[in-house]
């Protein structure tokens, strides 16, 4: 690793970690040549501590050994890393609040949420402070905050990109991803990322249609002007016979026990002091029996089926990932717990499934949510290639 300093550039949206920019110059050159990115505070960087977003983590950790492969990647494909950002606590949130370091500031709005757990990821590529991000996605963690910011962000397919180096969550979800202002960039990180290979084009777009019965008017209106543009064949119907409940239900045990196993040992060593709402979390995620994961599975795979029954590999389906349009910072308890239960459904199918989902951004001027394009498990740089084409067709994306 070569570090280049500590550089301190203005960070207005409080993006970064305190004490997180630094300097490691690409290792290689390639499609990332010029650009620059920062990472989530899961993945390791050689030399730093990873502290998952909570300051007694950190303390208990040493400092890497090596970056984690995902970082090398990138790294080796040109690309110039500058820092750290900020994380809600061990990933466990999709508000993008952090009760230690400071909630970073939508750049789209200062009075919203940007979104978790991928917050300061999402927040440093929508201020422009560089040119894309990683995050880790296991319920929604890029998809969220991509959608909150109005950016561009990718969760590949489960397994596709190594977690080596990544602080695991619920490792039957969790996955990297990544943030950008525009489709090319996104892509572009994916042919750093993936082997190379064309997949089979994507030929099909079919709106979910019940999906926007499961989310806000505004929303569901943002979702079919949008979608009235590009479906090419019939709406399909997702949540007919098995419930959006049954979707986020099933998640809620299936990630709740891995949290356990991934992450309870370590917990009841280091005794992190955690904000009151995630320690309720983890609270309810480490009493999970194993019995009932175990059934969660069996439904999950049912579920998994049903999806790519309905999304084979030439097509890709419109699902909105968010109920509403966004979150002001003081929204209270039982709208942030409505939003969850909405929303946890919804993002539970790209998980469910294994399967890569789009986030597309939406121009500075323009308010609402934009498209999210579900794709076939493995179809990641078809959707990848889809996402360029529907951004060259509504006129590009110049950024928050």
């Amino acid at each position: 690793m070569t570090k280049a300093g500590h550089p301190h550039f203005s960070d207005p949206c409080h993006g970064f970690l305190p004490g997180g920019q630094f300097v490691v110059q690409p290792t290689g050159t390639g499609t990332l040549d010029g650009l620059r990115f920062a990472v989530k505070d899961l993945i390791d960087i050689a030399g730093y501590r990873t502290g998952g977003g909570n300051p007694d983590w950190l303390a208990a950790s040493r400092p890497a050994e090596r970056h984690a492969i995902i970082v090398s990647q990138l790294l080796n494909a040109g690309g110039q890393l500058i820092g750290k950002t900020v994380t809600d606590e061990l990933a466990f949130s999709l508000e993008g609040v952090n009760a230690h370091y400071g909630t970073p500031v939508n750049p789209r709005n200062s009075a919203w949420l940007p979104g978790g757990s991928s917050s300061g990821s999402a927040v440093v590529t929508a201020a422009g402070l560089v040119d894309f991000a990683v995050g880790t996605d296991t319920g929604g963690s890029v998809r969220v905050p991509a959608a909150f910011c109005g950016i561009f962000g990718f969760r590949p397919s489960h397994g596709a990109l190594s977690m080596q180096g990544v602080l695991p969550f619920a490792p039957g979800y969790d996955t990297p991803g990544w943030f950008s202002r525009d489709a090319q960039t996104l892509r572009a990180v994916g042919h750093a990322l993936f082997p190379a290979g064309k997949g089979r084009p994507i030929t099909r777009i079919r709106l979910v249609e019940d999906g926007l019965d499961h989310v806000a008017p505004d929303v569901a209106r943002d979702i079919r002007h949008g979608a009235a543009a590009i479906t090419t064949h019939a709406p399909v119907r997702l949540f007919e016979n098995m419930s959006l409940d049954l979707f986020q239900q099933v998640y809620a045990v299936v990630q709740g026990f891995e949290i356990g196993q991934a992450l309870g040992e370590r917990i009841a060593t280091i005794r992190p002091k955690f904000d009151a709402s995630i320690e309720q979390r983890f609270a309810g995620a480490l009493t999970l029996r194993e019995d009932d994961y175990r059934a969660a599975c069996e439904t999950r795979r049912t579920i998994a089926a049903h999806i790519a029954a309905l999304c084979p590999p030439d097509t890709a389906l419109i699902l909105p990932v968010v109920s509403q349009r966004h979150l002001n910072t003081n929204a209270d308890p039982d709208l942030i717990a409505a939003f969850y239960a909405k929303t946890l459904g919804l993002t539970a199918v790209a998980g469910h499934a294994g399967a890569p989902q789009a986030q597309m951004g939406l121009p500075a001027n323009v308010q609402g949510v934009g498209l999210s394009l579900l794709g076939a498990r493995n179809a990641d740089l078809p959707l990848l290639d889809l996402a360029v084409r529907l951004s060259m067709q509504a006129g590009g994306f110049d950024g928050c």
